[in-house]
Protein backbone atom coordinates (compact mmCIF):
# COMPACT_ATOMS: atom_id res chain seq x y z
CA UNK A 1 0.00 0.00 0.00
CA UNK A 2 1.37 3.75 -0.97
CA UNK A 3 1.83 5.99 1.58
CA UNK A 4 1.15 9.91 1.35
CA UNK A 5 0.61 12.84 3.87
CA UNK A 6 -1.44 15.59 1.67
CA UNK A 7 -3.51 15.68 -1.33
CA UNK A 8 -2.96 18.95 -3.23
CA UNK A 9 -5.28 20.68 -5.90
CA UNK A 10 -4.15 22.34 -8.48
CA UNK A 11 -6.68 24.60 -10.51
CA UNK A 12 -6.11 27.60 -13.02
CA UNK A 13 -6.56 30.50 -10.50
CA UNK A 14 -8.83 33.82 -11.01
CA UNK A 15 -8.79 37.57 -10.11
CA UNK A 16 -10.89 38.85 -7.21
CA UNK A 17 -11.06 42.25 -7.85
CA UNK A 18 -10.77 44.97 -10.62
CA UNK A 19 -7.29 45.80 -10.02
CA UNK A 20 -6.16 41.91 -10.09
CA UNK A 21 -8.23 41.80 -13.87
CA UNK A 22 -4.40 42.60 -15.90
CA UNK A 23 -2.03 41.17 -13.33
CA UNK A 24 -3.83 38.06 -13.88
CA UNK A 25 -4.01 37.89 -17.46
CA UNK A 26 -0.74 39.20 -17.60
CA UNK A 27 0.45 35.72 -15.91
CA UNK A 28 -1.83 34.17 -17.88
CA UNK A 29 -0.68 35.25 -21.43
CA UNK A 30 2.79 35.44 -20.27
CA UNK A 31 5.12 34.00 -23.22
CA UNK A 32 2.45 33.81 -25.31
CA UNK A 33 1.63 35.17 -28.54
CA UNK A 34 -1.49 36.79 -28.06
CA UNK A 35 -2.74 40.26 -29.51
CA UNK A 36 -2.49 42.78 -26.72
CA UNK A 37 -6.34 43.73 -28.11
CA UNK A 38 -7.56 40.22 -27.45
CA UNK A 39 -6.02 40.52 -23.51
CA UNK A 40 -8.17 43.66 -23.67
CA UNK A 41 -11.23 42.28 -24.89
CA UNK A 42 -10.65 39.33 -22.47
CA UNK A 43 -10.67 41.43 -19.37
CA UNK A 44 -13.58 43.15 -19.81
CA UNK A 45 -15.10 39.84 -19.64
CA UNK A 46 -14.09 39.82 -15.97
CA UNK A 47 -14.81 43.55 -15.46
CA UNK A 48 -18.63 42.66 -16.45
CA UNK A 49 -18.40 40.68 -13.44
CA UNK A 50 -16.77 43.55 -11.13
CA UNK A 51 -13.35 41.93 -11.81
CA UNK A 52 -14.36 38.84 -9.55
CA UNK A 53 -13.48 35.21 -11.22
CA UNK A 54 -16.45 32.63 -9.62
CA UNK A 55 -13.30 29.74 -10.34
CA UNK A 56 -11.80 30.18 -6.30
CA UNK A 57 -15.54 30.23 -4.89
CA UNK A 58 -15.70 26.89 -6.67
CA UNK A 59 -12.62 25.48 -5.79
CA UNK A 60 -13.10 26.58 -2.58
CA UNK A 61 -16.58 24.53 -2.46
CA UNK A 62 -15.20 21.15 -4.50
CA UNK A 63 -12.30 20.82 -1.79
CA UNK A 64 -14.58 21.57 1.60
CA UNK A 65 -16.92 18.45 -0.11
CA UNK A 66 -13.80 16.59 -0.76
CA UNK A 67 -12.76 16.90 2.94
CA UNK A 68 -16.02 15.83 3.86
CA UNK A 69 -15.97 12.60 1.21
CA UNK A 70 -12.68 11.57 2.78
CA UNK A 71 -13.12 12.06 6.44
CA UNK A 72 -16.08 9.77 5.82
CA UNK A 73 -13.82 7.11 4.38
CA UNK A 74 -11.68 7.76 6.86
CA UNK A 75 -8.95 8.80 4.39
CA UNK A 76 -6.45 11.09 6.55
CA UNK A 77 -5.01 13.38 3.97
CA UNK A 78 -4.80 17.31 4.82
CA UNK A 79 -5.20 18.94 1.23
CA UNK A 80 -3.57 22.40 -0.15
CA UNK A 81 -4.64 23.92 -2.97
CA UNK A 82 -2.48 25.76 -5.18
CA UNK A 83 -3.37 27.67 -8.37
CA UNK A 84 -1.10 28.22 -12.02
CA UNK A 85 -1.77 32.07 -12.13
CA UNK A 86 -3.51 33.88 -9.36
CA UNK A 87 -3.23 33.64 -5.71
CA UNK A 88 -3.10 30.90 -4.12
CA UNK A 89 -0.05 30.69 -6.40
CA UNK A 90 1.51 27.09 -6.70
CA UNK A 91 5.28 28.15 -5.13
CA UNK A 92 3.54 29.44 -2.37
CA UNK A 93 1.71 26.34 -1.44
CA UNK A 94 4.76 24.17 -2.30
CA UNK A 95 6.75 26.11 0.42
CA UNK A 96 3.77 25.82 3.12
CA UNK A 97 3.94 21.84 2.37
CA UNK A 98 7.56 21.77 2.94
CA UNK A 99 7.17 24.27 6.28
CA UNK A 100 4.52 21.62 7.82
CA UNK A 101 6.64 18.47 6.47
CA UNK A 102 4.77 17.35 3.92
CA UNK A 103 7.02 14.30 2.21
CA UNK A 104 4.74 13.11 -0.26
CA UNK A 105 1.27 13.96 -1.31
CA UNK A 106 -1.29 13.05 -4.47
CA UNK A 107 -2.25 15.73 -6.47
CA UNK A 108 -5.69 16.11 -8.23
CA UNK A 109 -5.59 18.72 -11.58
CA UNK A 110 -8.76 20.17 -12.33
CA UNK A 111 -9.31 18.40 -15.91
CA UNK A 112 -10.43 15.59 -17.37
CA UNK A 113 -8.45 15.37 -20.36
CA UNK A 114 -4.99 15.29 -21.79
CA UNK A 115 -3.52 18.54 -23.56
CA UNK A 116 -0.34 20.41 -22.92
CA UNK A 117 -1.93 23.19 -20.73
CA UNK A 118 -5.01 20.60 -19.50
CA UNK A 119 -1.86 18.58 -17.95
CA UNK A 120 1.70 18.57 -19.04
CA UNK A 121 1.82 22.41 -18.27
CA UNK A 122 0.16 21.90 -14.73
CA UNK A 123 3.32 18.88 -14.28
CA UNK A 124 5.64 21.47 -15.66
CA UNK A 125 4.25 24.60 -12.52
CA UNK A 126 4.66 21.62 -10.01
CA UNK A 127 8.43 20.97 -10.99
CA UNK A 128 8.68 25.01 -10.73
CA UNK A 129 7.25 25.41 -7.78
CA UNK A 130 9.37 22.55 -6.17
CA UNK A 131 12.36 23.61 -7.68
CA UNK A 132 11.82 27.19 -6.16
CA UNK A 133 11.04 25.54 -2.80
CA UNK A 134 14.82 23.74 -3.12
CA UNK A 135 15.94 21.18 -0.59
CA UNK A 136 12.95 19.47 1.52
CA UNK A 137 10.26 20.08 -1.21
CA UNK A 138 7.35 17.62 -1.45
CA UNK A 139 7.18 14.85 -3.71
CA UNK A 140 4.22 15.00 -6.07
CA UNK A 141 2.58 12.41 -7.93
CA UNK A 142 -0.20 13.06 -10.24
CA UNK A 143 -3.80 11.38 -9.96
CA UNK A 144 -5.06 10.54 -13.73
CA UNK A 145 -7.11 12.22 -15.69
CA UNK A 146 -10.34 10.68 -15.51
CA UNK A 147 -12.27 11.81 -18.78
CA UNK A 148 -13.94 8.30 -19.13
CA UNK A 149 -14.28 7.25 -15.30
CA UNK A 150 -17.79 6.15 -14.53
CA UNK A 151 -18.22 8.89 -11.88
CA UNK A 152 -17.83 11.86 -14.13
CA UNK A 153 -19.72 10.34 -17.09
CA UNK A 154 -22.81 9.75 -14.49
CA UNK A 155 -22.46 13.23 -13.00
CA UNK A 156 -22.22 14.69 -16.64
CA UNK A 157 -25.34 12.61 -17.86
CA UNK A 158 -27.16 13.66 -14.35
CA UNK A 159 -26.27 17.47 -15.36
CA UNK A 160 -27.81 16.78 -18.82
CA UNK A 161 -30.53 15.26 -17.31
CA UNK A 162 -31.15 18.27 -15.42
CA UNK A 163 -30.88 20.37 -18.77
CA UNK A 164 -33.46 17.86 -20.38
CA UNK A 165 -36.06 18.62 -18.02
CA UNK A 166 -35.86 22.45 -18.80
CA UNK A 167 -36.82 21.80 -22.28
CA UNK A 168 -40.94 21.19 -22.79
CA UNK A 169 -41.20 17.57 -23.48
CA UNK A 170 -42.97 17.39 -26.19
CA UNK A 171 -39.61 19.30 -27.96
CA UNK A 172 -37.07 17.06 -26.29
CA UNK A 173 -36.49 14.43 -28.84
CA UNK A 174 -35.88 17.36 -31.53
CA UNK A 175 -33.73 19.22 -29.29
CA UNK A 176 -29.76 19.31 -30.38
CA UNK A 177 -27.22 18.84 -28.09
CA UNK A 178 -23.98 20.98 -28.27
CA UNK A 179 -21.06 19.63 -25.87
CA UNK A 180 -18.16 22.62 -25.79
CA UNK A 181 -14.62 22.27 -24.69
CA UNK A 182 -11.71 24.95 -24.47
CA UNK A 183 -10.22 25.41 -28.16
CA UNK A 184 -6.26 24.91 -28.03
CA UNK A 185 -4.01 25.54 -31.52
CA UNK A 186 -4.11 22.35 -33.69
CA UNK A 187 -0.49 21.91 -33.31
CA UNK A 188 -1.02 21.25 -29.89
CA UNK A 189 -4.07 18.73 -30.39
CA UNK A 190 -1.77 16.90 -32.55
CA UNK A 191 0.57 15.75 -30.08
CA UNK A 192 -2.26 14.47 -27.66
CA UNK A 193 -5.45 12.56 -27.23
CA UNK A 194 -7.72 15.45 -26.31
CA UNK A 195 -10.12 15.53 -29.30
CA UNK A 196 -10.42 11.66 -29.13
CA UNK A 197 -10.79 12.08 -24.96
CA UNK A 198 -13.87 14.90 -25.73
CA UNK A 199 -15.59 12.87 -28.70
CA UNK A 200 -15.53 9.53 -26.64
CA UNK A 201 -16.82 11.87 -23.55
CA UNK A 202 -19.86 13.17 -25.37
CA UNK A 203 -20.43 9.31 -26.96
CA UNK A 204 -20.70 8.11 -24.10
CA UNK A 205 -22.84 10.98 -22.03
CA UNK A 206 -24.82 10.74 -25.25
CA UNK A 207 -25.26 7.07 -25.26
CA UNK A 208 -25.90 6.81 -21.19
CA UNK A 209 -28.68 9.53 -22.26
CA UNK A 210 -29.92 7.49 -25.44
CA UNK A 211 -29.62 10.21 -27.39
CA UNK A 212 -27.99 10.81 -30.66
CA UNK A 213 -28.68 14.24 -31.48
CA UNK A 214 -24.94 15.58 -30.62
CA UNK A 215 -21.89 17.73 -31.68
CA UNK A 216 -18.76 18.69 -30.53
CA UNK A 217 -17.59 22.25 -30.91
CA UNK A 218 -14.77 24.83 -29.38
CA UNK A 219 -15.08 27.90 -26.98
CA UNK A 220 -12.88 30.33 -25.97
CA UNK A 221 -9.76 30.59 -28.61
CA UNK A 222 -7.08 33.26 -27.40
CA UNK A 223 -4.25 32.39 -30.47
CA UNK A 224 -3.37 34.96 -32.94
CA UNK A 225 -5.85 34.77 -35.87
CA UNK A 226 -3.36 33.27 -38.12
CA UNK A 227 -2.87 30.27 -35.93
CA UNK A 228 -5.18 27.35 -36.63
CA UNK A 229 -7.43 26.49 -33.73
CA UNK A 230 -9.59 23.59 -33.00
CA UNK A 231 -12.99 24.37 -34.45
CA UNK A 232 -15.84 24.84 -35.39
CA UNK A 233 -16.48 27.86 -32.69
CA UNK A 234 -19.73 27.12 -30.91
CA UNK A 235 -21.29 30.62 -31.89
CA UNK A 236 -20.36 30.17 -35.37
CA UNK A 237 -21.93 26.32 -35.12
CA UNK A 238 -25.32 27.49 -33.57
CA UNK A 239 -25.30 29.94 -36.26
CA UNK A 240 -24.47 26.92 -38.93
CA UNK A 241 -27.36 24.68 -37.20
CA UNK A 242 -30.15 27.61 -37.27
CA UNK A 243 -29.12 27.90 -41.12
CA UNK A 244 -29.71 24.00 -41.41
CA UNK A 245 -31.92 22.51 -39.51
CA UNK A 246 -33.33 25.40 -37.54
CA UNK A 247 -33.28 23.89 -34.31
CA UNK A 248 -36.38 25.58 -31.78
CA UNK A 249 -34.36 24.45 -29.14
CA UNK A 250 -30.08 23.73 -28.29
CA UNK A 251 -28.66 22.44 -25.27
CA UNK A 252 -25.12 23.63 -24.46
CA UNK A 253 -23.07 21.15 -22.20
CA UNK A 254 -19.45 22.77 -20.96
CA UNK A 255 -18.24 18.84 -21.11
CA UNK A 256 -14.50 20.35 -21.41
CA UNK A 257 -14.93 22.04 -17.67
CA UNK A 258 -16.05 20.91 -14.05
CA UNK A 259 -16.66 24.26 -13.03
CA UNK A 260 -18.71 26.95 -14.06
CA UNK A 261 -15.75 29.60 -14.48
CA UNK A 262 -15.78 32.48 -16.44
CA UNK A 263 -15.45 31.02 -19.60
CA UNK A 264 -18.24 28.78 -19.34
CA UNK A 265 -20.35 32.27 -17.78
CA UNK A 266 -19.10 34.35 -20.62
CA UNK A 267 -18.41 32.51 -23.79
CA UNK A 268 -21.54 30.22 -23.00
CA UNK A 269 -24.08 32.30 -20.90
CA UNK A 270 -23.70 35.69 -22.30
CA UNK A 271 -21.90 35.48 -25.98
CA UNK A 272 -23.62 32.07 -26.96
CA UNK A 273 -26.68 32.93 -25.46
CA UNK A 274 -27.21 36.37 -27.63
CA UNK A 275 -26.32 34.56 -30.41
CA UNK A 276 -29.35 32.01 -29.40
CA UNK A 277 -31.54 35.03 -28.90
CA UNK A 278 -30.73 36.48 -31.70
CA UNK A 279 -31.85 33.52 -34.06
CA UNK A 280 -34.80 33.14 -31.95
CA UNK A 281 -33.41 29.59 -30.05
CA UNK A 282 -33.93 28.50 -27.14
CA UNK A 283 -30.57 27.60 -25.01
CA UNK A 284 -30.48 25.60 -21.88
CA UNK A 285 -26.80 25.60 -20.47
CA UNK A 286 -26.09 22.53 -18.70
CA UNK A 287 -24.06 23.02 -15.41
CA UNK A 288 -20.51 21.45 -15.06
CA UNK A 289 -20.04 18.52 -12.88
CA UNK A 290 -19.18 21.45 -10.38
CA UNK A 291 -19.80 19.50 -5.99
CA UNK A 292 -22.08 17.11 -7.47
CA UNK A 293 -22.03 14.03 -4.89
CA UNK A 294 -21.17 11.27 -7.83
CA UNK A 295 -18.05 13.42 -9.01
CA UNK A 296 -17.08 14.26 -5.24
CA UNK A 297 -17.39 9.89 -4.63
CA UNK A 298 -15.07 9.79 -8.47
CA UNK A 299 -12.03 12.10 -6.52
CA UNK A 300 -12.00 9.76 -3.74
CA UNK A 301 -12.37 6.44 -6.00
CA UNK A 302 -9.00 7.99 -8.10
CA UNK A 303 -7.45 8.22 -4.33
CA UNK A 304 -8.37 5.14 -3.12
CA UNK A 305 -6.86 3.65 -6.30
CA UNK A 306 -3.26 5.12 -5.47
CA UNK A 307 -3.36 4.35 -2.07
CA UNK A 308 -4.19 0.54 -2.69
CA UNK A 309 -1.78 0.24 -5.10
CA UNK A 310 -4.31 -1.57 -7.53
CA UNK A 311 -4.09 -2.28 -10.98
CA UNK A 312 -7.77 -1.98 -12.05
CA UNK A 313 -8.77 0.94 -12.97
CA UNK A 314 -12.57 1.98 -13.35
CA UNK A 315 -13.53 3.21 -17.26
CA UNK A 316 -16.43 3.15 -20.11
CA UNK A 317 -16.16 2.82 -23.07
CA UNK A 318 -13.41 1.95 -25.90
CA UNK A 319 -10.61 3.91 -25.05
CA UNK A 320 -8.30 3.14 -22.17
CA UNK A 321 -7.49 4.42 -19.04
CA UNK A 322 -4.94 7.39 -18.85
CA UNK A 323 -1.53 6.14 -17.04
CA UNK A 324 -1.00 7.17 -13.23
CA UNK A 325 2.38 8.50 -14.96
CA UNK A 326 2.74 10.32 -18.18
CA UNK A 327 4.74 9.61 -20.74
CA UNK A 328 7.61 11.75 -21.15
CA UNK A 329 6.26 12.67 -24.82
CA UNK A 330 2.91 12.55 -23.47
CA UNK A 331 0.79 15.98 -24.58
CA UNK A 332 3.61 18.48 -26.24
CA UNK A 333 2.90 22.04 -26.66
CA UNK A 334 3.21 21.49 -30.40
CA UNK A 335 5.28 24.53 -30.53
CA UNK A 336 8.68 24.57 -32.10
Amino acid sequence: MSTYDALLVVSFGGPEGREEVMPFLENVLRGRRVPRERMLAVAEHYYAFDGFSPINGQNKALIAALEQELAAHHIDLPIYWGNRNWHPLLPDTMAQMKTDGIQRALVFLTSAYSSYSNCRQYRENISDAQASVGEGAPEIEKLRAFFNHPGFINTMTARMQEAFGQIPEARREATSIIYTAHSIPSAMAAGCAYEAQLQETARLVSHAMGYDRWSLAYQSRSGAPHQPWLEPDVCDYIKHLHDTEKPQDIILVPIGFISDHMEVRYDLDVEARQVSDDLGINMVRASTTGTHPRFINMIRELIEERLSDASERQTLGDLSACPDVCPEDCCLSGSR
